[in-house]
């Protein structure tokens, strides 16, 4: 995932930040508690798309580029 993609990408809802957790491939919104897919590399920001996450799973913060 392109990381300056990651940067000016929002929630369609909220237009808030988004979180990339890299182990299920999905940007989440915190605030909306949605998941929004990630499919061969590509960000799927539909509404439909997204799944309802789990309360209380924490997902790190974007993090600059240079960082692992």
């Amino acid at each position: 995932m392109d990381a300056r993609l990651l940067e000016i990408l929002v929630c369609p809802i909220c237009k808030g930040p988004l979180n990339y957790d890299r182990g299920a491939q999905e940007l989440v919104c915190n605030a909306d508690k949605l998941a929004y897919p990630i499919r061969d590399g590509i960000p799927v920001m539909l509404v439909d798309e997204a799944r309802q996450t789990v309360e209380g799973t924490p997902v790190e913060p974007l993090k600059p580029v240079g960082d692992a």
